[in-house]
């Protein structure tokens, strides 16, 4: 096992550990816990100029992939969720997400409402392979500006 925990990290750190680091972090923040990722794949890219690609697809996938937990936790949770199904924005937000279906998954860049949008469409069921699609999507997307923007204000 730990063989191929170091192969695993010596493929993902290009200077040792840095996108590993970043695959982690970018992972953890999809998911319901509170932490921003911008911060490792902007800090990897200013010291790493010529990783800027890697990082952004690093992160893509660390992010989406935790997005896809988060899909799974909705998915599993209709117990928790069903206590407040009767309030009036609830049934607001249910209707709008099941008219954007999949789509609305590309908003699960935005910060605080991004995260736990990726749990309701698991909860409400809707197709995993098209969620993920737009996740992956929005994600890279705010990587690309953020990152871009980031080293632009700071002299990249």
């Amino acid at each position: 096992m730990e063989a191929w925990l170091e192969q695993l990290l010596v493929l993902l750190a290009l200077p040792k550990f840095g996108l590993s680091s970043v695959f982690v972090v970018s992972f953890v923040s999809a998911t319901l816990l509170p932490l921003g990722s911008e911060p490792a794949v902007f800090g990897l890219v200013k010291l790493n100029p010529h990783l800027f690609w890697s990082a952004i697809l690093v992160a893509t996938a660390g992010n989406t992939l935790g997005g896809a937990v988060s899909w799974w936790m909705g998915l599993l949770s209709h117990r928790v969720v069903d206590r407040y199904r009767h309030s009036s924005s609830h049934r607001r937000a249910l209707a709008w997400l099941e008219q954007l279906g999949p789509k609305a998954c590309l908003l699960a860049w935005l910060p605080v409402v991004g995260d736990p949008l990726c749990a309701v469409a698991g909860w409400l069921k809707l197709p995993f392979w098209p969620c993920l699609l737009y996740m992956a999507i929005g994600k890279f997307g705010r990587y690309l500006v953020m990152t871009a923007a980031l080293l632009g204000l700071f002299g990249g």
